[in-house]
């Protein structure tokens, strides 16, 4: 496979999941800024700023109606939804011709239906659409791909985004600070709720939150299933041949980062939550940074040319 089209196909995942983690994330957040009429604004916006790794300043004050549109439908800002469907779509344009007619068509379709405009008080059905799109866009990788390396690359880049979106929620200290509506709150972010309850059969506490998202093995989203289906993918791309363990670095990063997560105690990582989150993240960018080098070298990138608008 050429490298561009590996590249192409890999950062087609992560932002089409990056869309859908955002639309989570954004959801339950706002939705609690509305009930919660003794929640500060601005500091609470600014916040969400920090989790979802926003660059966009706010020299005033930050309401929830400007931060809606930013991190919404500003295509200026890496971060935003909008920025990841138009990404996703440029990405599926590369690729045009090794990807289904109905994958590109459900991409292009959700980046020419995306709104101007949101008003606050129908975010909600905003961010549903977006969750309902981007399912439609994996559900038909699911059904029309042949499990091949281009198959790879794809859910290699979606497993990688979904751990860093996890982890980026369970980094952010003012959402961890108390074991009741804030674990919950979390829970709700990542589609986990319902999934929690059947587990464990009870009001969510800050431990079995944790070890739900973190080392739960059956939840899709959880850190360790995703590291799980990273590792999966690479080994399909470089199947081991050797007597000596995984001859890939990239293979190496996740097993190290997966082992240092899976072998501990949940009691043993709430104790510093926040910066063993870190240690993840930073985990995630050295992985995607190695699999640049291995599949996507530089030289062999074209310089590409965008759609005239």
């Amino acid at each position: 496979m050429l490298s561009r089209i590996a590249e192409s196909l890999f950062w087609m995942g992560r932002y089409i999941e990056r869309a859908d983690g955002t639309a989570r994330l954004l959801d339950v957040q706002l939705q609690l800024l509305l009930e919660d009429p003794w929640i500060e604004e601005d500091k609470a916006c600014r916040s969400l700023l920090e989790v979802i790794g926003s660059k966009s300043e706010f020299p005033g004050l930050l309401t929830k109606q400007d931060l809606l549109q930013t991190i919404s439908l500003d295509k200026s800002d890496p971060s935003s939804i909008a920025s990841s469907i138009l990404s996703a779509r440029e990405n599926a344009r590369r690729v045009r011709e090794v990807i289904s007619t109905e994958l590109w068509e459900g991409i292009n379709t959700t980046k020419s239906r995306l709104p101007r405009k949101i008003v606050f008080e129908k975010s909600h059905d905003f961010f549903a659409w977006v969750r309902e799109r981007t399912a439609l866009v994996v559900g038909v990788v699911e059904g029309s791909m042949t499990r091949d390396e281009a198959w790879n690359f794809f859910m290699l880049g979606r497993a990688l985004e979904r751990i860093d979106m996890t982890a980026r929620l369970l980094a952010t200290s003012e959402l961890t600070q108390n074991a009741g509506p804030s674990w919950t709150t979390i829970l709700r972010s990542c589609g986990a709720y319902e999934s929690y309850l059947r587990t464990y059969r009870g009001v969510p506490s800050a431990t079995n939150a944790a070890e739900f998202l973190l080392l739960d093995r059956y939840f899709p989203r959880s850190v360790l299933f995703a590291l799980n289906s990273s590792e999966q993918s690479l080994f399909d791309l470089t199947p081991a041949s050797g007597r000596t363990g995984a001859s890939d670095m990239a293979q190496r990063q996740i097993g190290l980062l997966r082992t240092s997560l899976e072998f501990r105690s949940v009691d043993d990582i709430l104790e510093n939550l926040r910066q063993e989150m870190v240690v993840i993240q930073q985990g995630v960018a050295d992985v995607s940074a190695t699999i640049s080098s291995r599949y996507f070298p530089a030289n062999a990138i074209p310089a590409w040319i965008g759609e005239v608008s």
